[in-house]
C-alpha cells in the first residue's frame, strides 16, 4: 500500500480526478488554461493573506494550487517529484542576502 502522505499517492489521486472528469479530452490539461487557473489560485492565496482570512482558508487555497501543480505535471508529462529534488539541490548551493529587511536566496549577479 502506498503511503497516503507520499507524492506518489497525491499524484495518483490527482490523476484519478483528471480521469474522472476526462480532463485530457475536454481541455482540462491544456497548459495555458492551467496557468490561468494557477494565477487565479495565487490571487486567492494573496487575498487570504492581505485580508486576514483564517489559516484554514489559506491552507485550502494552497492545497488548490498544489493540486493544480501536480495536475500540470501530469498534463505536461514531467516528473514533479524529481524536478523538486533537483531544484532543492540547486537552491541549497545558493547564497542569501538581506534585501530591504528580508532574506533572499538567489543566484546573485554583481554588476
Amino acid at each position: 500500500m502506498t503511503n497516503p502522505d507520499s507524492y506518489q499517492a497525491m499524484r495518483d489521486a490527482v490523476r484519478a480526478f483528471h480521469d474522472k472528469h476526462d480532463f485530457k479530452n475536454t481541455g482540462g490539461e491544456e497548459l495555458a488554461y492551467r496557468v490561468a487557473l494557477m494565477t487565479e489560485e495565487l490571487g486567492e492565496i494573496s487575498a487570504c493573506v492581505t485580508k486576514g482570512k483564517t489559516t484554514e482558508q489559506l491552507a485550502e487555497e494552497c492545497a488548490d494550487l498544489f493540486i493544480l501543480l501536480i495536475g500540470t505535471a501530469i498534463a505536461a508529462d514531467f516528473d514533479l517529484d524529481k524536478s523538486f529534488w533537483e531544484k532543492m539541490e540547486k537552491l541549497q548551493q545558493r547564497s542569501s542576502r538581506m534585501i530591504n529587511g528580508r532574506i533572499r536566496v538567489s543566484e546573485f549577479r554583481d554588476s
